[in-house]
């Protein structure tokens, strides 16, 4: 039963003219994406036809900003500002007009009025060296302030690589101390959406499994839900039958190059990255790095800073069996299977 004076999802997007065709376009999408049944698509029109929407509490730590622009610029499900819709987004100090004690006090009555109800969204990670003074909010550490809210939330979402597994600030020599989320969060369930940036439509998905079953979806062993993160960027690779054949790019602005064919010995790392970019890519579905002539760098896998150096070919030791007649010689991927 949706609680008095407190609007559901769908009350603010037909606030917003979206029409109820298109909402229930945008259930069965989602439902789709997470690989639910056709089953589960009443669950979704009846949890946002009726629950009031999720407060929350967007932090950020050491980070560049370009999770938040990912989310902005997400132009699907339904229109550009869904997300924000469908969430009750009431404190992100890097949008939110309130600033210095007005913005402190917003986190705070939130805090105290939604013990346990409200979502705690991290984008960036927390220095930890010297009591964490590397990073400030309102005159307290971040790691303070990370802490603080997370003691109440109902859960964590860990938004991006910084948040996940501490990207470039954890690189090494990590002279802060940045620490992922994870690290410095005990307690309380951890989501991570890993990805620099990571894709809007993910963070969207968990969202409205989290308002549509009152838990979270089904997480892999490092937190990452199993929908978007349960097979490589190359297993789903419209560049993947160039790679069976042994199609590849030799330079850049080769014939292969030219013609599309598989980047792997550019220093692609489709094989060994988790992620769904090959399939919902970025900006409303109509690109991602690889349909623009750009290897995958791997960014949605830890440390992915220091696995480099970027743009060498990977081992074939690390995505062959240890058998196979192609280790030890002149890679050939025409013999190479799953």
């Amino acid at each position: 039963m949706k609680s008095p004076g407190k609007p559901s999802t769908y009350d603010v997007l037909r606030a917003h003219g979206v029409d109820r065709r298109t909402f229930l376009a945008y259930c069965t999408k989602t439902a789709a994406v997470l690989g639910l049944s056709a089953a589960a698509v009443p669950d979704i029109v009846h949890a946002l036809t009726t629950n009031p929407r999720i407060p929350v509490i967007w932090l950020h730590g050491l980070e560049c900003t370009c999770c938040s622009e990912s989310l902005l610029r997400s132009s699907q499900p339904i229109v550009q500002d869904v997300i924000m819709n469908m969430i009750s987004l009431d404190y992100d100090d890097t949008l939110q007009a309130a600033a210095g004690f007005q913005a402190e006090k917003i986190r705070e009555d939130i805090m105290a009025g939604y013990p346990g109800q409200y979502v705690l969204a991290v984008e960036g990670n927390a220095p930890t060296k010297d009591g964490g003074i590397y990073c400030t909010v309102g005159g307290r550490t971040f790691l303070d302030v990370l802490q603080e809210t997370a003691e109440r939330a109902m859960a964590v979402i860990a938004w991006g690589t910084c948040a996940t597994s501490g990207c470039v600030q954890a690189a090494s020599p990590n002279p802060t101390g940045a620490q992922p989320v994870s690290a410095v969060v005990t307690g309380k369930p951890v989501v991570n959406i890993p990805g620099c940036p990571p894709i809007a439509e993910v963070m969207t998905g968990v969202i409205t499994y989290l308002t549509t079953y009152g838990s979270l979806p089904a997480l892999d062993s490092l937190g990452r839900p199993t929908a978007y993160y349960g097979r490589t960027v190359h297993d789903r690779c419209a560049r993947r039958e160039n790679f069976e054949e042994g199609r590849f790019v030799e330079k850049w602005d080769d014939r292969g190059a030219r013609s599309g064919w598989c980047m792997f010995k550019m220093g692609c790392r489709g094989p060994v990255t988790r992620n769904s970019c090959s399939t919902t890519k970025f900006n409303g579905g109509t690109s991602w790095p690889v349909d623009s002539g750009h290897p995958c760098i791997g960014c949605s896998e830890r440390n992915f800073w220091d696995n480099g150096p970027l743009y060498q070919m990977l081992d074939p030791a690390l995505i062959l069996p240890h058998d196979h007649p192609s280790i030890g010689s002149d890679f050939d991927c025409r013999r190479c299977h799953d």
